[in-house]
């Protein structure tokens, strides 16, 4: 059995989105190196030469496009932050109050676009596709910057802003609508002197499938819910096939994605972070890159000198 097929397995069973690490779990993954390098050269080296490269992504690629995090210090909506509303059980008890605050999420997004950051990693994706190499991109973020810089091969561990799922028939659907339903039309306002729209369900998305009607919520990975067994299936085949690992913008603390770069690692697979400050994967990694990622990360994945460009 491959590392990740036990990974997989494990992840799907006890896995939640948002979990960090133990300090228990960080000492198990935790490999004694050398100090990371942060060699521009060397690394350029190792990347013209990779085949497979898995790209995992987190809040930090998207900072530079302005888009909200709803963490730590100041990452209110109204007077709660995401863990707090991010729940079924938050959803169960005020779908309308979730719901508006997915909706202000929403249109937030549609006035964003891609940084440096996602286009060089969509130019990287596509010019390596022409010379039989590959670029995968597992990312944790909801927000489809990705998708909508041009990232082809694109795996959403925690899924979209721009999914719904229904409550009754499970149908899952791409929604771009703006407003998603009339009734939270100017709705949403994070302001805290903001009161709740309270709006009755039957105003509040509706599943459009034949019969159904259901209440749709965001097809996103809540706070205590495990995440899809199949993206995590198609997450451990490309983990154990990439000769070469990025870790762009995630601090590296929330599982299960705080699992996949070190076990790559461990497996002598070169791993590179791209990141503002160290975090406690770095020690693990061959390369680790301070700074803004829309700076650090184009020259990364410039053409190579030695690449030929049919």
């Amino acid at each position: 059995m491959c590392l990740f097929q036990f990974t997989a397995r494990r992840l799907v069973s006890q896995a939640h989105c948002g979990v960090k690490a133990s300090s228990s779990k960080k000492q198990k993954f935790c490999l004694e190196m050398a100090r990371p390098s942060s060699n521009m050269a060397d690394f350029r080296e190792v990347f013209a030469k990779a085949k497979h490269i898995a790209i995992i992504t987190g809040a930090g690629v998207s900072a530079e496009s302005g888009v909200p995090t709803f963490r730590g210090a100041g990452g209110f909506w109204r007077k709660w932050q995401a863990q707090e509303l991010a729940t079924p059980g938050a959803f169960a008890r005020n779908p309308s109050r979730v719901w508006e605050f997915y909706h202000y999420r929403r249109e937030v997004m549609l006035s964003k676009h891609p940084n440096a950051a996602h286009i060089a990693i969509a130019e990287c994706e596509k010019r390596l596709s022409k010379q039989g190499r590959s670029v995968v991109v597992i990312t944790q973020n909801i927000d489809e910057l990705h998708r909508k810089a041009g990232t082809k091969h694109l795996l959403e561990i925690h899924g979209s802003l721009f999914k719904t799922r229904c409550t009754s028939c499970g149908n899952v659907a791409a929604n771009y609508k703006s407003p998603i339903c009339p009734a939270l039309a100017g709705k949403g306002a994070p302001d805290p002197d903001t009161e709740d729209a309270a709006i009755p369900v039957e105003g509040l998305p509706q599943c459009e499938e034949d019969g159904c009607s259901g209440l749709l919520r965001p097809h996103v990975v809540w706070f205590g819910e495990a995440l899809d067994p199949g993206v995590l299936t198609a997450v451990e085949r490309e983990l154990d096939i990439c000769d070469l690992c990025l870790v762009v913008g995630t601090s590296s603390v929330v599982y299960p994605a705080a699992m996949f770069a070190p076990q790559v690692s461990a497996r002598g697979v070169p791993v590179a972070e791209f990141n503002m400050e160290p975090t406690p994967a770095t020690n693990r990694f061959r390369f680790h890159f301070p700074g803004p990622c829309g700076t650090t990360l184009p020259p990364a994945l410039a053409r190579h000198e030695t690449e030929i460009i049919s």
